[in-house]
């Protein structure tokens, strides 16, 4: 017997073997990765519905490919110091600046599904957040075509919720 007529059917069984155990261990796509603008952001969307940073909600949120994230929020009808020097501001007009605005930074994960599983703060306006770690029990992303909903509870139990459009 001859092994001619065997060898172009062993021969596609290992090239489709190989390419079937190559698939299986792609990771799959980040979800989350790119850059995102703020579209809304929600206190307590079951109860009082009350708009996180104001009417003019502005902001961006950016993950890379090397697993790094940064997020700046504003109110952008928050009104500008009067003195135009930013440390100079007044009492008043740092309050609003803080309570109307945040920016941090960090490392984030995503699971084998390329799914958002986590991250951690390595720098913030808000200082007490800087070294913070929040997995999806704590915080949560769900892409879904070009927008993601961000959901999370502050320590004290108000739901947040913010929606996203991804930028092209």
């Amino acid at each position: 017997m001859s092994i001619r007529p065997i060898l172009p059917i062993l021969l596609a069984v290992l090239i489709g073997a190989a390419g079937t155990a190559s698939h299986a261990q792609s990771p799959a796509r980040n979800q989350v990765l790119g850059t995102w603008r703020l579209i809304s952001a929600q206190i307590d969307p079951e109860g009082r519905n009350l708009p996180a940073y104001g009417e003019r909600p502005n902001g961006l949120l950016t993950f890379t490919p090397d697993m790094h994230f940064v997020i700046v929020l504003t109110d952008a009808s928050t009104p500008k110091f009067a003195s135009n020097v930013r440390g100079e501001g007044t009492d008043a007009e740092n309050r609003a600046a803080m309570a109307r605005s945040i920016g941090f930074f960090g490392t984030y994960t995503v699971d084998e599904n390329g799914e958002f599983s986590g991250n951690r703060v390595e720098g913030s306006t808000f200082p007490n957040w800087i070294g913070s770690v929040r997995t999806r029990n704590e915080l949560t992303f769900t892409v879904r075509g070009d927008r993601m909903t961000e959901s999370f509870r502050r320590p004290e139990g108000t739901r947040i919720v913010v929606e996203w459009q991804r930028v092209n």
